[in-house]
C-alpha cells in the first residue's frame, strides 16, 4: 500500500492518493450537512422562528438541551453501522433522513412536542451521526498522512461553514427562516448523491501498515472496549471534550464576557473574525507538524496555550491584549481540531474506528451541551462568568500535562 492513501496495494499511486483526497473533500461536505443539526446553524433560525410560533424561549432552551443530550445517544451504534455496513450506503441514508427531517420541520405547523422530535433527530442525524461519519471517512482513508489530511480537512470546514452561515443567514433575512430550512433540505438532497462518489475505505488493508509503524494489534486495530481501557483513549477524549465545554461556554456568551472586560460589540465582532482567520492558520500548520512531532506533544502545546489564554481572560484591559489572547486562543483552538479529527486512527488502528470516534464524538457532544450552563450558572450566581474560567483554566492546564506523558497503545494491549 502507497502511504497516504487508501488501502488498495494493487492500484497505481496516483489512483490511490487521489481516492483519499476526493473522500477528504466529500467528507468535508458531510459534515457540512450537519449544518441544521448543530447550535450555530439552529441559532439563524431561532429568533425568527420563536416569533412566528410563540414559543417561550425558556422551554426552546430546555427542548435544545435535552434534544442534544438525547441525540449523542446515537454516536455509538452509528460508529457500529458505519463498520459493519459501510460508510458510503450508511452515510447515503442518514443523509436523505435528515434532508426528509429538515424539510418536515420547514412545514410543520407548530407544537411543542413536535419541535422537540424534529429538533432531536436534527441533532442525532446532523451533529451525531454525520459528524462521525465524516471523521471516519478521513480517518480511514489515510494511514501515516493522516494528520496532514486532517489539516487539509479542518481548513475546508472551515471554509465551507463560513460561506454557509452568509448564504443561509441571508437567506433566513431575505426568505424567512422556512424557505432556508426547505433550501437546507435541498441541499441535503445533493449531498447525500455525493456521498455515493465516496471510495469505501479498505480498513483491513491499511491497518497493516499502522500496525508495523504504530505497534496498534495485529488483527487491525483495537476495539471500542479495549480503547476505552487506555490512558490514550481518555486524555484525548478528555482534552477535547474539554475544549468544548469551554468554547461553547464561552461561544454562546462570548459578547457578554469581553463587554465585562470592557469591549464593545464592535471589537467583538473583529474578535470572532481574527480568532477564526488564526485557527485556519492552526489547522493547517498542526496538520503538518504531524508529519514531524508526536499527537501527544501537540496536544500538550495546544492545551497549555489554552490553559494560558482562558486564564488571562479574566485579566484584559486593552485592545493589544485583547488581540493577544485571540492569537492565543484561535491557535491552540485550530491544533486541538485536528487533533480531535486525526488520533483515533493513529493510535487505535482502522478496524474499529467508527465505533471509537462515535463514543468520543458523544464526549464532546455531552461537554459542548453542559458548557453554557456552567458560565450561564456563573454569571448567576457571582454576576460573572470568570469564576467558571478560573476553574476550568487549571483543568486544562492538568490535561496538557497528561498529554505529554501518555502514551499510545502498542500491540501487546490486546493479548
Amino acid at each position: 500500500m502507497q502511504p497516504g492513501g487508501l488501502g488498495d496495494s494493487s492500484a497505481p499511486t496516483n489512483t490511490v492518493n487521489w481516492a483519499g483526497w476526493i473522500n477528504v473533500v466529500i467528507a468535508a461536505v458531510i459534515m457540512l450537512a450537519t449544518l441544521p443539526g448543530r447550535t450555530q446553524g439552529l441559532g439563524l433560525i431561532t429568533e425568527p422562528m420563536l416569533k412566528e410560533l410563540q414559543l417561550d424561549r425558556v422551554a426552546y432552551a430546555t427542548i435544545n438541551l435535552w434534544a442534544t443530550l438525547l441525540g449523542a445517544a446515537i454516536c455509538l451504534p452509528i460508529g457500529r453501522v458505519f463498520d459493519r455496513v459501510g460508510l458510503r450506503l450508511a452515510t447515503f441514508a442518514v443523509t436523505a433522513l435528515l434532508a426528509v427531517v429538515v424539510w418536515t420541520m420547514s412545514r410543520m405547523a407548530g407544537g411543542t412536542v413536535m419541535l422537540f422530535l424534529l429538533v432531536l433527530a436534527t441533532r442525532a442525524l446532523g451533529q451525531s451521526a454525520l459528524s462521525v461519519a465524516s471523521i471516519t471517512a478521513v480517518g480511514k482513508s489515510f494511514d501515516r498522512n493522516v494528520g496532514v489530511a486532517m489539516g487539509v480537512y479542518s481548513f475546508l470546514l472551515s471554509v465551507f461553514f463560513a460561506i454557509a452561515f452568509v448564504a443561509v443567514g441571508n437567506s433566513v433575512r431575505l426568505n424567512g427562516w422556512r424557505a432556508a430550512w426547505a433550501q437546507i433540505a435541498l441541499g441535503l438532497i445533493g449531498a447525500a448523491a455525493l456521498v455515493l462518489f465516496l471510495r469505501e475505505p479498505r480498513a483491513a488493508a491499511s491497518a497493516a501498515a499502522d500496525n508495523a509503524l504504530d505497534g496498534v494489534a495485529a488483527e487491525g486495530g483495537l476495539t471500542l472496549a479495549q480503547a476505552l481501557r487506555t490512558p490514550a483513549f481518555w486524555v484525548f477524549g478528555g482534552a477535547t471534550s474539554l475544549f468544548g465545554l469551554v468554547s461553547s461556554g464561552l461561544g454562546l456568551f462570548n459578547q457578554a464576557v469581553l463587554a465585562e472586560r470592557g469591549f464593545d460589540q464592535q471589537t467583538y465582532v473583529r474578535f470572532l473574525a481574527g480568532t477564526s482567520i488564526i485557527a485556519l492558520a492552526g489547522q493547517l500548520a498542526c496538520g503538518w507538524l504531524t508529519l514531524r512531532w508526536s499527537m501527544q506533544r501537540l496536544l500538550g502545546i495546544a492545551m497549555f496555550l489554552y490553559a494560558v489564554a482562558i486564564g488571562a481572560l479574566p485579566l484584559l484591559t486593552t485592545e493589544t491584549q485583547l488581540w493577544i489572547f485571540a492569537a492565543l486562543i484561535g491557535l491552540a483552538g485550530g491544533m486541538i481540531t485536528v487533533m480531535f479529527f486525526a488520533v483515533w486512527r493513529r493510535a487505535f488502528g482502522a478496524a474499529h474506528l467508527g465505533r471509537i470516534q462515535g463514543a468520543a464524538q458523544m464526549l464532546t457532544v455531552l461537554a459542548s451541551a453542559i458548557g453554557p450552563l456552567i458560565f450561564a450558572k456563573s454569571a448567576a450566581v457571582t454576576g460573572s462568568y470568570f469564576p467558571a474560567l478560573w476553574i476550568l483554566a487549571p483543568c486544562v492546564l492538568l490535561l496538557s500535562a497528561a498529554a505529554f506523558r501518555v502514551s499510545f497503545p502498542r500491540a501487546a494491549f490486546t493479548s
